[in-house]
């Protein structure tokens, strides 16, 4: 075999590698919500979802490091489940407040992984009049954008916040103690990054805050048993 048909050879067993590699990457996003879609088919078959479940996960956004950094939380991202027949979505605060497909959602996090919470006493206290308040709290919000700087108005609003705000002013109850931005950890490099980036020099120690760790730790919350991969 001379020089010339080796280059051929390891130009073409390149372009062969390269072209798995091509379709693995490409395809990946797909299968993972395929994945997602045969679990939450699962899910809602099993009666194992509830409306008003809270749901946690590890966000793969930019700031999702800072915020398990400041909270001491593998979770950065939370919101509240909401089925319509055998479908099943999240009312989350991304950019803008939206209701998502449930196996997007899941797909969007970190290796897939999420943990569901529940009311201790979801069955006597959130009946179908109390559900029916919380989802008009949280149509109210729909469309408003994502709050960077994590203010208390519902001007803008994060993930937390909109589901504290939905339990507060739907069902009259606070999962998770409300806390001030002082009380986190920012003295981590990638959290003062994120600080300087939002507030400047000027950061807003005493402005009141909730984080999904906050929530996620609720003695009012118990952690539903759902098998995932």
């Amino acid at each position: 075999m001379n020089l010339r048909h080796v280059v051929i050879l390891l130009v073409s067993v390149a372009c062969i590698a390269g072209g798995f590699l091509f379709i693995r990457e490409c395809t990946r996003p797909s299968q993972s919500v395929q994945d997602a879609r045969d679990e939450v088919g699962r899910l809602t078959r099993d009666g194992v979802l509830r409306n008003g479940d809270i749901i946690f996960q590890s966000s793969m956004s930019g700031q999702s490091k800072a915020v398990q950094l400041a909270t001491h939380s593998k979770y950065s991202h939370c919101c509240i489940v909401v089925l319509d027949g055998s479908k099943a979505y999240v009312v989350e605060a991304v950019q803008p407040v939206s209701i998502t497909p449930l196996a997007r959602w899941i797909s969007h996090g970190d290796d897939g992984h999420y943990v569901v919470k529940r009311l201790v006493n979801a069955d006597s206290v959130l009946t179908p009049e109390t559900l029916e308040r919380m989802k008009a709290v949280g149509e109210d919000f729909i469309g408003k954008k994502y709050d960077r700087t994590f203010e208390w108005s519902d001007d803008k609003i994060y993930c937390s916040e909109l589901v504290w705000k939905i339990y507060k002013r739907g069902a009259g109850i606070e999962v998770g103690k409300l806390g001030r931005l002082r009380d986190f950890d920012l003295t981590h490099e990638e959290v003062k990054k994120v600080m300087k980036d939002r507030y400047g020099d000027d950061i807003p120690l005493n402005d009141v805050v909730i984080s999904p760790v906050d929530i996620y730790n609720s003695d009012l919350l118990k952690q539903v048993d759902v098998e995932h991969r």
